[in-house]
């Protein structure tokens, strides 16, 4: 069949629109250039330009490389290739096995350098107009993720989809399963407890009946990625305040988290790959349905994910009950337990320091057990303090403000959002100011000073008034009062005990240079 040298007639087509011209008329446009020689068609219907991963292409090269083929025709350069890289190791192939190369509405001749210079800006142009293309795909993607519109995928547990319409445009949206979402509730309840892992809660499921209603079988995976998702939560003022300290960009203004809609995550513009936990630089868009799962709840849901990976638990700590809760203040690392033979027996060190490490250290011995018996004396106080501020605060509330506090829950409910709201709207507002400092002159440091303090004082005020009001909720007095329980028995409990009122009360500890910051979870 193959006796002498043939013409390769290429042609591709990605898919199939009414403006764009048919593998069937590229190849007549090609046919006509054999000028009556012999040729073999190769054709790839549905495989993009951006590569040379396709089928006919591949089996055009093979023929090269045997020396069968002489000149290669296409109807238009970019309908072989529109990337410059691959462009460039095909003609090298060409020119290796002198082939010809004919675009047949361009009308480019190879033999010549000026021939083969305009090909090759050609390509140019065509890798510009794929990535053009490619932009504005991803941006109107994008556009319509910050609408609340649906954007296809698999429909999460707990709901399905309905059909609605959202600014003029026919869309879809989510729509609660009360059977599905019963299920959810009961599966976040069980993990805010923290005595539960993912393990015990498949176990309790399965050990109770209860199906995963769709057909598939319960696993940690799974219940790993319906906790960490927003699309359930009652999306308040928390949870904005959650993600923004995350790093996550937010499409919605802060007073839009009014604890109503549930919220969308997506990936991002250029934020790359990155780890599925990893929040910073994606993008969260508050959605059109309604989350039933409680703020309160959702988040200390995920704030355990969150702890979880950055303690890495998975290996439970055996040397010290503060183990996973400290960090070196230089480098953030943790700071890990190493056991000596002298009277204090065990210290922490940096995990990032020593021989092979970049880290200087925390800058001072750290014995764990004079650590732990300063953390007991200061968990002591800080219940203490805790105890008294309420206590203050529900006389002076009683005292001074007993018909505003005592009107109906919804209007405490309303306004104590309000509150949370303005207060994160003032400390974005303070941050804009401050990022202006490095530019200002002397009259708009004036300015600055003057608003800056004006805010100041009005988020102050805000915080005392919140703090009021959280201090009031019985769920939170019932948590302190547990810890004040366990701080009496502190003598009598075991080393998995003390661990739990570390995990309840601090959120971390860092040390650096002989100075020491415990931030506090209550």
């Amino acid at each position: 069949m193959y006796g002498a040298c043939y013409d390769a007639l290429y042609a591709r087509q990605s898919i199939e629109k009414k403006d764009s011209i048919s593998v069937e008329s590229q190849l007549a446009y090609c046919r006509y250039e054999t000028r009556g020689a012999a040729y073999i068609e190769y054709t790839d219907r549905g495989f993009s330009g951006k590569d040379t991963n396709r089928p006919g292409f591949e089996a055009m090269m093979k023929d090269i490389r045997g020396g069968k083929i002489k000149r290669v025709i296409v109807y238009k350069l970019d309908r072989i290739s529109r990337s410059i890289l691959d462009f460039a190791n095909m003609m090298e192939s060409f020119q290796q096995y002198q082939v010809e190369f004919v675009s047949s509405t361009e009308k480019f001749d190879t033999s010549t350098p000026i021939g083969r210079a305009m090909l090759h800006i050609c390509i140019v142009f065509a890798q510009l107009e794929r990535e053009t293309i490619q932009k504005r795909v991803t941006d109107a993607y994008y556009a319509r993720c910050k609408r609340g519109f649906f954007m296809g995928g698999r429909v999460p547990y707990g709901y399905r989809l309905i059909r609605t319409v959202i600014h003029d445009v026919h869309t879809s949206m989510y729509e609660e399963v009360p059977e599905e979402s019963e299920q959810l509730k009961l599966i976040y309840s069980l993990y805010a407890d923290t005595d539960n892992s993912l393990g015990d809660i498949v176990r309790y499921l399965n050990d109770h009946q209860m199906k995963q209603l769709r057909g598939a079988e319960w696993n940690t995976a799974r219940l790993s990625e319906m906790l960490r998702n927003p699309v359930y939560v009652k999306a308040d003022i928390d949870v904005y305040r959650f993600f923004q300290n995350q790093g996550t960009q937010i499409a919605n203004p802060a007073s839009d988290f009014t604890g109503q809609n549930a919220c969308y995550l997506y990936q991002g513009i250029g934020s790359g790959g990155g780890k599925r936990s990893d929040l910073s630089g994606k993008e969260l868009v508050l959605a059109p349905h309604s989350g039933f799962i409680p703020s309160k709840l959702w988040l200390a849901c995920r704030e355990r994910c969150l702890n979880n990976r950055q303690s890495a638990k998975t290996c439970k700590p055996k040397n010290s009950w503060l183990s996973g809760k400290l960090k070196c203040g230089n480098c953030g690392y943790a700071l890990t337990v190493r056991r000596a033979k002298t009277k204090w027996g065990r210290y922490f060190v940096c995990s990032r320091s020593g021989e092979h490490g970049s880290c200087k250290g925390a800058g001072c011995t750290v014995y764990a057990d004079a650590l732990e018996d300063y953390m007991m004396k200061a968990v002591g106080k800080r219940l203490s303090e805790i105890t008294a501020l309420e206590e203050g605060d529900a006389a002076k509330s009683r005292t001074k403000e007993e018909p505003a506090l005592y009107g109906t829950a919804g209007n405490m409910s309303d306004r104590l959002i309000q509150k949370r709201i303005r207060l994160t709207q003032i400390e974005e507002e303070i941050h804009g100011l401050l990022s202006k400092v490095p530019e200002a002159d002397s009259i708009l440091m004036k300015y600055i000073n003057e608003r800056v303090l004006i805010l100041d004082a009005e988020r102050n005020a805000l915080q005392e008034e919140i703090v009021m009001t959280d201090n009031a909720d019985t769920g939170a007095a019932e948590k302190r009062e547990r810890l004040s329980g366990h701080i009496k028995a502190w003598e009598t409990f075991s080393f998995s005990d003390r661990q739990k009122v570390a995990d309840l009360l601090i959120k971390v500890i860092r040390i650096a240079d002989g100075n020491m910051e415990i931030t506090w979870k209550l």
